[in-house]
């Protein structure tokens, strides 16, 4: 029997063939019945177009239906796939980075953690525990694929309200930044080995290997600690181009080892490369500030034509991605065994942080679903590092769990980039004018109205 695979937030349609093209290259999935959903009706449109002609393409017997009713799509399916951004680049995203700004807040991508990260899970939790409440009415066997930012708030909420929900949060940094790392290595990706563990963006390749000529594998830190000393790493190209990985390297070079999060990602989870009286260390480190409006731009203006071409294109190349849905759920539903990262709630994988938080772990999945490993070797600096960031997004989980203003301004607070930069009052400010310039995008309780 066909599965059903139901894609909230279709809308996002390049993110949505990327997915959904990895599916159809599976030959147990290539009949699969797919249920789009967004309720934007014309990027509805739109990936319901791409989408049949993908499956046309490809030659195979998949389905499409295409839904604005978020129970309708899920009813029945065997997977979920979650893709959306409460409020969208505008008004919210704009609003996350202008308002911090006029405080001398500076922001690179605003959407894990910080000032930024607080409000977009603020936003974007309950949307997601209402999808969880349907899925418990229409799908409660389906396993959720969380790919939506805070990934870790995201993800320590659906667990500490929906435990018995089946959900993981899915990232691309660990393989990403394999590819990277092989990049500066002037090796293939297929030849370096690793293991990664921690939290989502700041988890650390434990392993980080080579293959030799003899089959065997020797250690890459030295190498990659070498190559930064001498001025040969980081290197500039690619995906790097714009944010060369300096922030990184520098990170490995005090810490002993490499993050699996980008750079300009990264700079805003600390408190030592982004401050306002030390523009030396933008330079330096080359920050790119503001990265993330500014790629939304560029998306904004590349998306017409980008769309126009594919209305037009007769046939649509279905290249594979490296996304870990596709992966899962072959795996699921061969019972074949496939090694994926996953987000998911701290049962005790990774002993020294708190039971309940997202952590980031190697995961066998097979026939019996997502099986994270316990991981027992995380240097202790990096256990300290990653609770600075686990103290933000437990008091806000717990400021949407409790329904208390307060804790926002705690979590605030308590951000190691936000703290660097503004004292207690003004945190306390820069909060209120955010919740009062997104309005009803935030939850009810946080002006005091009652839901009705």
């Amino acid at each position: 029997m066909a599965i059903k695979i139901a894609f909230i937030g279709a809308g996002s349609t390049i993110f949505m063939r990327n997915i959904i093209g990895d599916v159809l290259h599976h030959p147990a999935l290539s009949d699969a019945t797919i249920a789009l959903m967004d309720i934007d009706a014309t990027r509805l449109q739109e990936s319901e177009l791409v989408a049949r002609k993908m499956i046309a393409s490809m030659g195979v017997a998949a389905q499409v239906s295409t839904h604005t009713d978020q129970r309708r799509a899920l009813e029945g399916a065997d997977f979920v796939v979650v893709a959306f951004q409460i409020g969208g680049y505008r008004p919210c995203t704009v609003t996350d980075f202008d308002i911090p700004k006029s405080y001398g807040l500076d922001q690179t991508i605003a959407d894990t953690l910080g000032i930024g990260g607080i409000m977009r899970g603020l936003r974007t939790v309950p949307h997601l525990w209402m999808v969880c409440e349907d899925m418990l009415a229409v799908c409660p066997q389906a396993t959720l694929l969380q790919y939506v930012n805070p990934m870790a708030i995201n993800t320590w909420a659906i667990g500490a309200r929906y435990p018995q929900i089946k959900q993981v949060g899915l990232c691309h940094s660990v393989q990403g930044t394999a590819e990277e790392l092989a990049r500066d290595l002037g090796i293939a990706t297929s030849d370096l080995h690793y293991r990664a563990a921690g939290i989502n963006h700041m988890a650390f390749y434990l392993e980080l290997a080579a293959r030799q000529e003899d089959g065997s594998y020797a250690d890459v830190y030295p190498a990659l600690k070498a190559g930064y000393d001498e001025g040969r790493f980081p290197t500039a190209t690619g995906a790097n181009a714009r944010c060369p990985n300096f922030v990184r390297y520098e990170v490995m070079k005090h810490f002993g080892l490499f993050v699996t999060e980008s750079s300009e990602h990264f700079a805003e989870y600390v408190p030592w490369f982004i401050k306002s009286h030390r523009p030396d260390l933008i330079e330096q480190f080359q920050i790119p500030l503001d990265e993330y409006p500014l790629r939304c731009e560029e998306q904004i203006a590349e998306w017409a034509t980008q769309a126009e071409a594919l209305r037009k294109a007769p046939t649509i190349e279905v290249p594979k991605s490296h996304e870990y849905a596709a992966t899962i759920i072959n795996a699921i539903t061969t019972g074949k065994p496939a090694l994926i990262y996953g987000n998911v709630p701290n049962t005790g994988q990774i002993a020294q942080l708190p039971l309940g938080a997202a952590v980031e772990v190697p995961c066998l999945v097979d026939g019996d679903g997502i099986q994270p490993t316990v991981v027992k070797d995380i240097p202790p600096q990096l256990i300290a590092m990653m609770r600075t960031n686990i103290n933000v997004q437990e008091l806000t989980v717990q400021a949407l769990l409790t329904e208390n203003r307060d804790h926002i301004y705690h979590a605030a607070m308590m951000d190691p980039r936000t703290a660097a930069e503004l004292d207690l009052r003004q945190i306390r400010k820069l909060v209120d004018e955010l919740l009062t310039a997104h309005g009803d995008w935030m939850p009810d309780w946080v002006s005091g109205k009652v839901a009705t």
